[in-house]
Order: structure tokens, then sequence, then C-alpha cells
């Protein structure tokens, strides 16, 4: 099992980043949470198989149809045994 930190740039709020991230880490089996900060990026916990959260990952990089990402920062972080997803 494997984290990772992710803080995604760009015109990522407003455009249904959250939930479509939710459903995204519903249907690969990846536990964690995301919310919205006041800087106007998104920040993402993602855990589970490397292969579940790699895909994850990859997938913020584009987000849904109708957002624009400029930039991705991912960190490595310690599992903590998540167990869900939620949008905080």
């Amino acid at each position: 099992m494997i984290r990772k930190r992710v803080v995604v740039t760009g015109d990522v709020q407003g455009v249904f980043f959250r939930d479509t991230c939710r459903r995204e880490a519903t249907h690969t089996g990846v536990a964690g949470w995301v919310r919205n900060r006041d800087d106007g990026s998104v920040e993402a916990v993602f855990e589970g198989e490397p292969d579940a959260v790699q895909q994850l990952v990859a997938w913020t990089h584009r987000g849904p149809i109708r957002a624009t990402v400029t930039g991705v920062e991912v960190t490595d972080e310690p599992a903590e045994g998540l167990t869900g997803f939620e949008v905080r």
C-alpha cells in the first residue's frame, strides 16, 4: 500500500473536480479524500495499491472535462490505512 498527496493547480474549482475524483477513486479502489483549497487549487490524498494510486495520480493531470490543469505536485507520504473516499 502507498500514499500520495497531490495538489492540482489551474482552473480546477467549480468544474466538478472533487466529485469526479471521488468517482474515479471509488472505481479504482483507492481510499483517501479530496478538498478545495483557499488558493484555488485542489488537494487530495490517495492510498491503495501502487498501480491504482498511480492511475489516479495520472488522472489528476487532466481532471474532468471542464478542468484546465496547469500543475500537479505529488508528495509521497507514509500510508495510514485509510478506508473509503470522501469529499471534504
